[in-house]
């Protein structure tokens, strides 16, 4: 928790698959309304409602949600959240996808298959049109006494925003995975939408910005923001490189995918990570799925 005047942010644990500090929404206090930044997917619903509780308010008490994005495990319980009276904030690209969500669940059925869909997500339900709010690249959102800063931030996904306020971003999947400020960073790049060039780009804009502090949905408040960036940069880079390389050489998917989670774990144990902080990340953050991102990437630049 940060707290500064009157303003307080709390950290909510949406303990997704029984695994903590995988996925997790943020609860702003102060002399306004409560605001949530994120719900996590309607599989969590239960676990957010026990969050609020530990802090006296129901869903009903929530009146302002911020999503950066439409991915179900950080917006699929928003219906929930508009049905109990919130207004939701997304990207505008993500606002019929809030209000039908239709093609956002075909999508994930595809990639999940249909069997896994309601372990992992849960009962996604579509959001009231009145009660959905999209929202452009630099427009401010005045809820009370404060101020947010809506910031595009593309490369995990086109229809990505990060909320300023103040000197603090929540930055959703824009910075990487860094499960409770952990020295250990990875990559989610899940395709269709991971652009590498594009990303980078994001991570100046929000160099530029020069925040304090970052809090991205996976998970926890990241305290020295540029040092981060900087790391998550070479990251980005030296990711998406290994895939390149493996696949001017011949190498097939699923020998890739095995050679990039070696590269990922080893750098997690390099550090002295343990087995279960690695599976922390591997349950936010499946690794294959970045390859199959990545790899759709070169293919479409044609880089092979």
């Amino acid at each position: 928790m940060i707290r500064f005047m009157a303003l307080q942010i709390h950290t909510l644990d949406l303990n997704y698959q029984n695994t903590p500090e995988t996925i997790g929404s943020y609860l702003i206090l102060g002399e306004n309304e409560p605001i949530l930044v994120e719900t996590g997917p309607a599989s969590t619903l239960s676990n957010l409602k026990s969050e609020l509780d530990n802090h006296n308010l129901a869903l009903e008490d929530i009146k302002h949600v911020f999503l950066t994005h439409i991915h179900l495990d950080h917006s699929g319980a928003a219906g929930y959240l508009a049905e109990a009276g919130a207004q939701l904030y997304v990207h505008q690209v993500g606002y019929p996808h809030l209000v039908n969500p239709d093609r956002l669940l075909k999508s994930a059925t595809r990639i999940y298959g249909e069997e896994n869909m309601a372990f992992l997500w849960g009962q996604t339900i579509p959001a009231p049109e009145e009660q959905v709010t999209a929202v452009e690249d630099q427009q401010i959102i005045q809820i009370g006494d404060l101020s947010f800063i809506c910031h595009d931030t593309p490369g995990h996904a086109w229809h990505h925003m990060a909320y300023q306020l103040g000197d603090l971003l929540f930055t959703g999947d824009s910075v990487g995975n860094r499960l409770g400020n952990r020295p250990y960073t990875v990559l989610p790049a899940p395709p269709p939408e991971f652009k590498l060039d594009i990303w980078q780009q994001t991570l100046e804009k929000i160099r530029n910005l020069n925040p304090t502090r970052l809090y991205p949905t996976h998970f926890g408040e990241i305290t020295e923001p540029i040092p981060h960036l900087e790391m998550f940069s070479q990251l980005l880079n030296d990711s998406s490189q290994l895939v390149l390389d493996e696949l001017k050489k011949g190498t097939n998917r699923d020998e890739i995918v095995e050679l990039y989670k070696a590269f990922d774990i080893k750098r997690g144990q390099d550090i002295g990570m343990s087995d279960e902080e690695i599976h922390q990340y591997i349950v936010s953050n499946p690794l294959h799925m970045s390859v199959d991102g990545i790899i759709r990437y070169w293919t479409r630049k044609g880089a092979v």
